[in-house]
């Protein structure tokens, strides 16, 4: 399938996908809904055109955008720093209506990092060096593409939604998942976290491997305890070999 065709089938899973959870509603205590994909469609629509390619070895499948991550660029896991300088990926970046005072979306102006993104794109920059080394083998994607935030700022995930409101947004999400593991053809998805993992084996066709690797946010005190290794250790167990370590960042004791 040539990459074009990938991207182009992507970018109308990410529209469809867009329009169809700007219909669900969500009560306290969630008081703001961001998506990016209806704001920041530019840089993600970048990011499948240059990126998106059917037959990679492995997709990661992440839970919801984190607010200075995908809230603010558009991209998985998008700490900006990363986005911009390693990836190479830009576009108008518009704001959430209404926009909670505390969590503004400043878009590639954003100056708070990500920690979880820098630690997923550093890894894939300091093992695989260059951007096209990494797609070669790997797409990232985030299951659901909405950030729930309550009255205080507080992010609140989408696992913890009341169940009237977290099935129809579960069903939206699995059957875009579902089109994008379809579209890249992968036989291996990995879940970045014990969300991310349950929904890939809702979703994943007979054949396809699923399974879990750690996820690197800064809340979990194991991994603060060499997310890297555990990463690899994961991807390895699933038939995913990464080869010798090309590291030379020092990433590996993130």
């Amino acid at each position: 399938m040539p990459r074009t065709s990938v991207s182009a089938q992507l970018d109308a899973v990410a529209a469809r996908l867009g329009r169809a959870v700007e219909a669900l509603r969500f009560g306290p205590p969630v008081s703001h809904v961001y998506n990016p994909l209806a704001y920041a469609s530019e840089p993600l629509q970048q990011y499948l055109r240059r990126y998106a390619r059917a037959g990679t070895e492995a997709l990661l499948v992440g839970m919801n955008p984190g607010p200075f991550g995908m809230v603010q660029t558009g991209i998985p896991f998008g700490e900006v720093a990363v986005v911009r300088d390693w990836l190479r990926l830009a576009g108008r970046v518009g704001r959430p209506v209404p926009e909670h005072p505390a969590r503004p979306v400043l878009g590639f102006g954003c100056k708070r990092s990500e920690v979880s993104g820098r630690r997923l794109w550093g890894w894939a920059r300091d093992r695989f060096r260059t951007p096209d080394e990494f797609f070669q083998r790997f797409f990232v994607w985030n299951w659901c593409p909405l950030a729930f935030l309550e009255e205080s700022g507080r992010n609140r995930t989408p696992d913890k939604l009341p169940a009237h409101e977290r099935e129809p947004l579960e069903a939206l999400c699995d059957a875009a998942l579902a089109d994008v593991v379809r579209v890249l053809a992968v036989p291996v998805v990995v879940g970045i976290g014990a969300v991310a993992e349950a929904r890939a084996r809702r979703v994943a066709p007979p054949g396809v491997r699923v399974g879990r690797m750690l996820h690197p946010s800064p809340a979990s005190p194991a991994a603060n305890r060499g997310w890297t290794a555990q990463a690899e250790a994961a991807l390895e167990a699933l038939g995913v070999s990464l080869g010798p370590s090309t590291t030379v960042r020092g990433i590996r004791t993130a």
